[in-house]
């Protein structure tokens, strides 16, 4: 998928004489990915216990309207709003969990029954003044602000380039340590030539793309949201018990349960956190518009299951990465973008955007069928 990326990335640069990849719009493109990407790996963990999680789009709208009229009309503090949003989310994603694990109510019935919920839920809170503007500053930087710069050198943000330092590093040490662990238990691993141009290649993409944000604005904060989303998640999949036991519940239920894990508890948490990321979702949402609106969360469940498929989530379960999610929802978010600046209308988006999902499924069964 990066070897993909970086085609499409290179394609529209060349089409767009460099707009593409211009630091306006990159800078862009990753904002407007960001509610997506949120989503994206949420549902990419409900897909590996083998579900599906339709209501989370217009949850995420419901939720990021909750919070316009807690902000503007009940005049609370944002740092009070967002916390209660978050555990609102929480609430809402186990009690759909409760749903499916307990009462045993099957997943696309008991999330399609949320998505109509939500929906006139969102309808009803915005039906007297149908958007709501939001004048609050530190919410609405949430989606459109940056992180200081501290100084700049040469016009690029130092703080920016530092992180993106700090990424490259912890990237190429993370990966080591991984490699040399698996080579400790005699696991099968990739050559070291390819080993060493992955590192060069995805440490490269990391270093361009910082450098490119450094010259404009720098790093925005709901790419610092998105990163930290994704190190807290990606760190719980591969390097904990709840982890373990999420991949293992997803390649084989039964057994499992059979092993001695609580099925039914790893079904409540994943939908758990699937709330909770919608509710994030929803105010990355919101503050980026920086209103609510009625038809906020449309199509947002879609595009984000298009994300996961495309980042590598296997329809069979038990297989799939964060990583893999955010960067499908980066390819995702790169052909609408790059779409747009082409000039494509709406329609041949559309089937252009099903056909790269339909081929990410496609490759995904014929892997599995040549591993069979």
């Amino acid at each position: 998928m990066y070897i993909a990326l970086l085609i499409i990335m290179l394609t529209f640069t060349i089409l767009t004489d460099g707009l593409f990849l211009s630091s306006r719009n990159i800078s862009n493109l990753l904002d407007s990915a960001g509610y997506i990407a949120v989503l994206a790996v949420g549902v990419m963990i409900v897909i590996v216990i083998r579900h599906i999680d339709l209501s989370i789009g217009f949850l995420a709208g419901f939720l990021g309207a909750i919070a316009a009229i807690l902000l503007m009309s009940a005049g609370m503090p944002v740092y009070f709003v967002i916390p209660l949003i978050l555990l609102i989310g929480t609430i809402i994603g186990l009690t759909t969990g409760f749903l499916v694990a307990k009462v045993g109510i099957p997943s696309f019935v008991a999330t399609l029954a949320g998505w109509l919920i939500f929906r006139g839920a969102l309808l009803q809170v915005t039906e007297g003044s149908g958007t709501i503007i939001i004048q609050n500053d530190a919410f609405n930087a949430i989606g459109n602000g940056y992180i200081p710069s501290i100084v700049e050198i040469g016009g690029l943000h130092l703080l920016s380039l530092l992180l993106g330092l700090f990424g490259i590093l912890f990237f190429i040490y993370s990966s080591i340590s991984k490699r040399r662990k698996m080579l400790k238990y005699e696991f099968e691993v990739v050559s070291k030539p390819i080993f060493i141009l992955q590192l060069v290649f995805v440490s490269a993409i990391i270093g361009y793309i910082t450098w490119i944000l450094a010259g404009y604005n720098g790093l925005s904060w709901t790419l610092i949201i998105i990163l930290v989303v994704v190190m807290v998640y990606h760190f719980i999949t591969t390097k904990t018990v709840i982890g373990r036991h999420i991949y293992a519940v997803g390649s084989n239920p039964e057994a499992a349960h059979l092993s001695g894990i609580n099925v039914k508890k790893i079904t409540l948490l994943v939908f758990g956190s699937m709330g909770f990321l919608a509710a994030l979702s929803g105010i990355l949402f919101t503050s980026r518009l920086q209103s609510a609106t009625t038809t906020a969360g449309t199509l947002f469940e879609l595009d984000a299951i298009a994300a996961a498929y495309v980042g590598g989530v296997s329809s069979a379960g038990g297989v799939g990465k964060v990583t893999g999610a955010i960067i499908g929802a980066i390819v995702m978010a790169s052909l609408t973008n790059g779409m747009n600046l082409l000039g494509v209308g709406i329609s041949y988006q559309y089937m252009i955007r099903g056909g790269v999902l339909a081929l990410a499924v496609i490759f995904d069964v014929m892997t599995r069928k040549r591993a069979s």
